[in-house]
């Protein structure tokens, strides 16, 4: 990930913690994917493969976070590789919220399926939003394996994307509650679905900002995306 220290232990070190990182985004990344399933088919049996994924989520959550503090308190590193190990541990934790996303999903979808309304719903354009958001998780832990700034910035931009797709589909489902009022409690499952949806690309986007923090130093969590593609 960084470039070799002079400690071969310190490098080991780095090279466990981020590989134990990247084994985390594969399940959340998998998680995200199978939660989109479970809403275009409306599954219940993979919507529960979902939410069984969380608990080992959880505990690499814990395994890398305690790894983290040890190298810290071991190495007591400075400059790049303290930016490295303090973005990591803040994109584990986007990783693990953008994870719980996809288990609330995967919780609604079962909600609407047991209210027995699921094949009377508008979820055509939600569907292209999950897949959005979905992608930019891929991206994002891509980006991170390689330290690549041009596809951080370039997910910081899509993300603007799901926004829009969510305000999009957030007005077509208060005209469609409007019309049946009989569909306003299956109608709200999946206002929450989308919410988390445009939630998971926010995460996405969160990874991609620390990914310019370790390469550029530059904390661009809150600046607007033509001030950071200037500054860059």
């Amino acid at each position: 990930m960084t470039e070799k220290h002079l400690s071969s232990q310190f490098d080991d070190d780095l090279t466990h913690v981020s590989s134990s990182l990247m084994k985390m985004g594969g399940i959340v990344e998998a998680q995200v994917q199978r939660a989109i399933s479970a809403l275009a088919g409306f599954s219940v049996t993979i919507a529960q493969e979902v939410i069984g994924q969380e608990e080992q989520v959880d505990v690499l959550e814990v395994e890398i976070d305690r790894a983290l503090t040890t190298v810290v308190a071991r190495r007591q590193p400075a400059a790049r590789d303290l930016r490295f190990l303090l973005a990591m541990s803040k994109i584990t934790t986007n990783l693990e919220r953008a994870g719980d996303e996809a288990h609330k999903v995967a919780k609604r979808v079962i909600s609407i399926v047991e209210s027995g309304e699921a094949r009377q719903m508008p979820i055509g354009d939600l569907r292209v939003a999950a897949e959005m958001a979905s992608s930019l998780i891929h991206r994002a832990l891509d980006a991170f394996a390689r330290l690549d700034v041009a596809e951080a910035l370039g997910i910081c931009r899509e993300d603007d994307l799901i926004d829009r797709e969510f305000k999009g589909f957030t007005r077509k489902l208060v005209t469609f509650m409007m019309e049946d009022p009989h569909t306003i409690s299956t109608s709200l499952d999946l206002l929450f679905i989308a919410k988390a949806i445009e939630r998971i690309g926010d995460h996405a986007k969160n990874i991609a900002e620390f990914i310019i923090y370790i390469v550029k130093g530059m904390d661009v969590r809150h600046s607007a995306l033509a001030q950071v593609e200037a500054n860059l």
